[in-house]
């Protein structure tokens, strides 16, 4: 066992343990951000309809109506707000709109 072997295994548990421990840096922002994503794709496809997009099932859709109304207010901002959805998307893989 040489020291340099040594030295790859400290390396590789030091950055394993950053990695595990990396509650405050990127990832819970990336994390945050694609709960936001996928509850903001999930309430266009249920209520559309309040956007001006025809939706044939919005009215089963009602049912879940009481479960999200206080995540409705955000999310019709957040949708309102946006210029360009395929920008976004685009820049979350470094992609050039």
């Amino acid at each position: 066992m040489s020291k340099d072997f040594f030295s790859k295994i400290k390396k590789n548990v030091k950055l394993f343990v950053q990695g595990a421990t990396d509650f405050d840096r990127k990832s819970k922002s990336l994390l945050i951000k694609e709960s936001h994503n996928e509850m903001d794709e999930f309430l266009l496809l249920c209520f559309g309809d309040l956007l001006g997009i025809p939706l044939p099932t919005s009215y089963y859709s009602l049912e879940l109506l009481p479960l999200i109304a206080d995540d409705l207010d955000g999310w019709h901002n957040r949708m309102s707000g946006r210029l360009s959805v395929w920008q976004e998307k685009w820049a979350d893989y470094d992609f050039d709109a």
